[in-house]
């Protein structure tokens, strides 16, 4: 076993026999992705592309928790206070050209969505060629509670869901077990977690011509029933709604109770982040194609951090002050501005996203 000069303290990565194997090694915070972590996963795959020793790689998480809560958004948050926008520029295109780098990556790339799998921890697990989730596993985009907007090519994912399941998930940041993750298409198998380092070392050890794949399936176990399969009438029913607006008035006059309680959580979330992400998914579903819709993200994102004080008072209510409480701006939706979604996918970030 060799160590890859990308590894850093937060970033194990090796190559044991054929298999390039990167861990994310931050378990006090849930693996959450900072900078540094991101330009070792990055130096590891540039490392192993061309190297005839290396025909698969690994991705997976320390500590039982999960593989990956996100990016570090405290990080984000002090980085805004300070009005460092380069510093957020810089982050963002590094951590897209990662998930971009991901789902073309020459190499069959397995990654454990074991625990939590969340924001950017979707990122990488979301656009890998394998993409296994256990009994333990909690994935969600949940960005709109933080005054934001679902990223890291989610909103792809989220738009090729089944029926109105992407938009369900992006506005309610509500989270999938492994049945619903498949069901949604954010994940391809499910593992039992006890059973995981049996799959590495069949990973590590197969003999040609076993694929990643092929090995996977040795180890894979059918998923209970989807909640989101079963919830499909009400969702696809009010969430085809052409506004937020809509989309409550819908839920209330549902008979299930979940909707009802759906359009409850939707009133107390904040009303630019609610309308800016319904349209991202609808334009996502139109683009269908990774890399632009990184570069539309790219501009949304940026769009929040430079212009809009939700996203801090967000962060602040959830993870500085831990109160519980924001203060939205706009709080009610009869305030938002008529031409808010057209303002956010008018904006042209600097630098740009992809220079190519």
């Amino acid at each position: 076993m060799t160590d890859a000069a990308a590894s850093d303290s937060r970033v194990r990565a090796r190559v044991d026999r054929a298999l390039g194997h990167l861990t994310l090694d931050r378990p006090r915070a849930i693996n959450a992705l900072d900078l540094g972590m991101i330009e070792s996963l990055a130096a590891a795959l540039d490392e192993w592309e061309h190297d005839p020793g290396v025909d698969a790689v690994l991705l997976d998480g320390a500590g039982e928790r999960g593989l990956c809560a996100g990016g570090d958004v405290r990080g984000l948050y002090d980085q805004i206070v300070a009005g460092d926008v380069a510093e957020t520029a810089h982050f963002f295109r590094a951590e897209y050209a990662l998930n971009a780098r991901i789902a073309s990556y020459p190499k069959p790339v397995v990654v454990f969505a074991d625990g939590v799998t969340m924001g950017g921890g979707i990122g990488l697990a979301g656009h890998a060629a394998v993409r296994v989730v256990t009994e333990r596993s909690r994935l969600a985009m949940p960005e709109v509670r933080i005054g934001f907007t679902p990223d890291v090519g989610g909103s792809l994912l989220l738009a090729r869901a089944p029926g109105r399941v992407g938009e369900y998930l992006a506005l309610t940041g509500e989270s999938m077990d492994a049945a619903d993750a498949i069901y949604a298409g954010f994940a391809d198998h499910l593992v039992p977690s006890e059973r995981l380092d049996d799959l590495r070392d069949a990973l590590v050890s197969r003999a040609d011509p076993q694929t990643a794949t092929e090995l996977v399936l040795l180890f894979d176990e059918t998923a209970g029933p989807a909640r989101l399969e079963a919830a499909r009438p009400w969702i696809d029913d009010a969430f085809a709604a052409d506004s937020v607006a809509e989309i409550i008035d819908r839920l209330r006059e549902r008979p299930e109770p979940d909707a009802r309680a759906t359009a409850e959580l939707l009133a107390t979330l904040p009303p630019t982040a609610l309308a800016v992400t319904l349209a991202a998914v609808r334009a996502a579903r139109e683009r269908n194609e990774l890399r632009n819709v990184l570069a539309q993200e790219y501009g949304l994102v940026l769009w929040f951090a430079t212009t809009q004080p939700d996203l801090v008072e967000g962060i602040r209510a959830r993870l500085v002050d831990k109160d519980g409480t924001p203060s939205w701006s706009p709080a009610s939706r009869a305030d938002l501005a008529p031409d808010v979604v057209a303002q956010a996918f008018a904006f042209e970030p600097a630098p740009a996203l992809w220079t190519d």
